[in-house]
This record gives C-alpha cells, structure tokens and sequence, in this order.
C-alpha cells in the first residue's frame, strides 16, 4: 500500500486541539477553585477529551488515506497526537506553578499531609513522604513524567482505537 498522506499534520493539529482542551480545562478548574481538590467527574472529562480527540485524529487520517488504516499507522498517529498535546501541558504546568500559582506545590504538600494524617500516619511518616515527593518535583522530572504519561496513555487509546478501526486494502476484496 503506497501511502501519499502525510500523517504529521494530523498529529500536529490534533495533538494542539488536545493541548488546547486541556489547558482550558485545567483554567476552568483553576478559575473555579477545584484545581487542588477536584471532584471525581474532573478525570472522566479529562479522559474524554483524551480519548475523543486521540480517535478523532486517527479517524481523520483513515478518511484522508483513502479510508485505509493499518494498525502501525493508528498508534503512530494516536502516539503524536497524545505528545504534542503533551507537550503543551508541559509548558502549561511551568507556567502555572511559576507565575499563575507559584504556591501551588506547596498548597498541594499541605493538603496532602493532611490526607496522611488522617489516615493515621506518624508525622516521621508524613516527613519521609514530604522527602520522597520532593525528589520528585523538580521541573525536569515533572516534564518528563508527563510527557512520558501522555505518550503511554496515547500509545494504549491508539493501540485500541486502531485496532478498531483498521482496514487494509487486502480487505477490500
């Protein structure tokens, strides 16, 4: 199968739409005040903004390629759109708890050792945890994480959504 679509601006454009959904949504917790403690529906519309425009992505490109789909192709775009979105979430972050709430990591630390204390932890516990999480905060490892997050959750959306929605020339006859 020749393929003459060029599968770049499909994960480019939608992997922006993905990073501009989330930004806004993650303003909207912001603006609302549910962004250190956000109700359980938060992650469901996260995910089905995740979801639906990874599989929108890959639809768009199935249609654009003649309506041929291999499952490689699927995930390689399902993958792109899921980095790129990413990526702008990334940066969203650095600028957040930076300039926007510079006092975010810290709210969250409070919020969180109250969490362990009520659940019965020593405060020595609570100290160590404290250490433990803040090997992890640095901004390097922040973005790596997420991004590295993304690219799986991407990988596993697409592995699924293109398993679905394949179709070979071959089956055409």
């Amino acid at each position: 199968m020749e393929n003459q679509v060029d599968s770049k601006s499909f994960m480019v454009n939608n992997g922006v739409t993905l990073g501009i959904a989330s930004v806004l949504f993650a303003l909207v917790m912001f603006a609302t005040g549910n962004h250190l403690t956000p109700h359980w529906s938060a992650s469901i519309i996260n995910a089905i903004l995740f979801i639906g425009i990874i599989a929108y992505g890959i639809k768009q490109y199935k249609s654009a390629n003649n309506d041929f789909l291999s499952w490689g192709q699927g995930v390689k775009i399902g993958v792109g759109v899921a980095i790129v979105g990413g990526l702008i979430m990334v940066i969203y972050n650095y600028l957040f708890m930076n300039f926007i709430e510079p006092d975010f990591m810290n709210q969250m630390l409070e919020i969180q050792n109250k969490a362990f204390l009520d659940q019965g932890l020593t405060e020595e516990q609570v100290e160590a945890a404290n250490a433990m999480t803040s090997t992890f905060s640095s901004p390097g490892i922040m973005a790596a994480v997420g991004i590295i997050s993304y690219a799986i959750g991407g990988f596993i959306v697409a592995a699924i959504t293109a398993a679905i929605m394949k179709k070979s020339e071959e089956e055409n006859y």
